[in-house]
């Protein structure tokens, strides 16, 4: 008879469904588990710039480059116009002062020059013409007074003894009468004619007066119509040396026309432009300084100028001591500018990062050197060497100083 056998084996074919549900749930919850999420670029170490952070000095500076230029310039403007006729001193010459540089040539100067001698000769004979004529004046008037004195002197006698006539009765009372009268209107004659004279001679002396003074003023015209043919020889108002000469000969020069420069050597500062980033911190005062032939040279910050241009301003800076030897005009330094006192802060190295994040973010190396993580950080100052940071950073750490732009938005970066 048949027996029935029995299945002896552990997992039965039925259950070979539930088994591989099991096996592939805890397969997706290893993976979800374990798996990491994190955006991941892979770079070659060789090809990157790793920089540690370390805890040091900042010092707070920047470097500017400038060039030299004269302490002063005193630029040579026409101060009457003419034709160049003549180039005494070419450009780059040493010049004394009231050295003859060029000379001009106006013929309308000259023509206004004889028209003012011309009338300054007429009047002046004019003048004397007057002055004669009130001469003779005042001795006809005297010649007058004096006529009428002695008239007044024999009516006067002749009145006193008419009177002591008539008094003993022996002229008649008319005729004493008569010649009363006459010495009386010569006496007020007399008074009408000097109060005359007294005003002709005020008169006489007001015109003098006048006539003097435009005489002056006729002599001070033409002495400054001759000190403007005298600037027709242009000169040199300082010592120095000739830096510009824009004329060329039989060129016409307008009146308030720049024709050149004189350069003052007698010391010398250095024009630089900064960028317009730094403008707030840049004050009169501050302190720079550049190497030059083994040597340091202090400089000071005397002259920052109001306007910006291209992003960019400009500033004087002048020597604070010694001046190298055998400076030049238009030679260029490299200037470190001193922004703040040095301090104690977390540094690190300057590099290209700084350009893809703004100093926000950096890689930060993993302590076995495989990988590196993105980390937010916050930079404060900087200077051509380092950033100053004030958080996100210790000292020890390594970060990765070269350009991101080829991580893109990846947050680890694993080396191969």
């Amino acid at each position: 008879m048949d027996r029935i056998i029995e299945d002896k084996r552990w997992i039965k074919p039925k259950h070979y469904k539930y088994i591989a549900g099991a096996i592939l749930a805890v397969a997706i919850i290893l993976f979800i588990t374990l798996y990491d999420q994190t955006s991941t670029f892979r770079a070659e170490k060789e090809k990157i710039t790793i920089e540690q952070v370390k805890q040091g000095e900042f010092n707070d500076y920047i470097t500017i480059t400038g060039q030299v230029v004269p302490i002063a310039t005193i630029f040579l403007d026409a101060i009457e116009g003419g034709r160049v006729e003549e180039i005494l001193i070419e450009e780059g010459a040493m010049l004394s002062k009231d050295d003859v540089i060029l000379r001009l040539h106006n013929n309308d100067l000259i023509q206004q020059i004889m028209n003012s001698e011309s009338n300054l000769a007429y009047s002046s004979n004019e003048l004397r013409n007057t002055r004669i004529q009130m001469e003779q004046q005042k001795i006809q008037n005297k010649r007058e007074l004096l006529q009428i004195d002695y008239q007044l002197i024999r009516l006067k006698r002749n009145y006193r003894q008419n009177k002591a006539l008539y008094q003993d009765e022996l002229i008649a009372r008319e005729e004493y009468l008569r010649s009363q009268e006459e010495f009386e209107k010569a006496r007020s004659n007399r008074e009408l004619v000097y109060q005359k004279l007294v005003q002709d001679s005020i008169f006489r002396e007001n015109q003098k007066e006048l006539m003097d003074e435009n005489l002056k003023n006729m002599q001070l015209n033409l002495q400054m119509v001759r000190q403007r043919l005298g600037n027709l020889h242009v000169q040199s108002p300082v010592k120095g040396q000739l830096g510009l000469l824009n004329v060329e000969i039989g060129e016409l020069i307008s009146k308030g026309q720049r024709i050149g420069q004189v350069n003052i050597l007698e010391s010398f500062k250095i024009n630089a432009d900064i960028d317009e980033h730094y403008i707030d911190r840049i004050r009169l005062g501050l302190h720079g300084y550049f190497d030059r032939q083994q040597d340091t040279f202090g400089l000071l910050l005397k002259k920052q100028y109001p306007e910006v241009r291209d992003g960019r301003f400009e500033v004087d800076l002048v020597f604070r001591d010694s001046v190298p030897r055998n400076i030049r005009i238009g030679q260029t330094y490299h200037i470190k500018l001193e922004l703040g006192l040095p301090q104690q802060a977390v540094l690190i190295p300057r590099g290209g990062f700084f350009q893809s994040t703004g100093g926000q973010w950096v890689y930060v190396l993993h302590p076995t050197g495989e990988y590196a993580l993105k980390r937010n950080i916050r930079i404060g100052r900087q200077n051509p060497q380092y950033y100053e940071v004030l958080s996100g950073l210790e000292p020890g750490e390594q970060v990765i100083t070269s350009n991101y732009d080829v991580f893109g938005e990846n947050e680890r970066i694993v080396f191969k």
